[in-house]
């Protein structure tokens, strides 16, 4: 079995993690696709973040009637910050035959070095890195030779169509009472409305 792990808070969570998604799983061969949405993610202490129940509940109704996404709730009841390597320990612990490909964005490469016991995540996952405008190529692959000859891992890189949707231009469209529901699944856009949520 192969599963895909995208974490992230999801606030809220929108079409551009579907289209991720479903990337990951054509491009990596991938059995499932694994949301984990994160409880107390460590690089986001001073920002207010939406509750973690509702986020859960949002992204897990959203993906309700995709049968190759899943949701885990580990980091959303597990005290304290979340840490991806703990998460990682968790996962392969729970599902050891599992082969698991932690899928995120260039930037998550650039800043590696400063996660918590990386070489315990290179060991526990292959790391996929979608390439996103705003790096240039010398720069990524500069990056990417540095942390496989440090660890001796290999680092896949995949190229993402181009789907520029952020939750922070959502929750401020919302804020400025404008339209978002071209922007995420129709159920969370009615979640949105239901429970008023990112409005002043």
């Amino acid at each position: 079995m192969k599963k895909g792990i995208i974490g992230g808070t999801f606030d809220p969570f929108h079409n551009g993690h579907m289209h991720i998604a479903y990337e990951a799983l054509e491009k990596l061969e991938l059995d499932k696709i694994v949301f984990i949405p994160t409880g107390n993610p460590p690089h986001k202490k001073n920002n207010e973040i939406t509750e973690a129940n509702i986020r859960y509940k949002v992204v897990e109704k959203a993906i309700k009637y995709e049968s190759f996404f899943e949701i885990n709730n580990y980091e959303i009841l597990k005290e304290g910050y979340s840490f991806t390597y703990e998460t990682l320990e968790y996962l392969s612990e729970k599902e050891p035959d599992t082969q698991w490909y932690f899928i995120c964005g260039v930037d998550c490469l650039m800043e590696i070095e400063g996660w918590k016991n990386v070489s315990v995540i290179l060991e526990l996952c292959k790391l996929a890195v979608f390439i996103r405008p705003g790096y240039k190529e010398e720069q990524i692959c500069n990056q990417k030779n540095k942390i496989e000859k440090i660890y001796n891992k290999n680092i896949i890189l995949i190229n993402l169509p181009q789907m520029d949707i952020s939750s922070s231009y959502i929750r401020k469209r919302i804020e400025n009472g404008k339209n978002i529901s071209y922007l995420v699944p129709y159920s969370v856009n009615e979640d949105i409305k239901k429970l008023k949520l990112y409005t002043k």
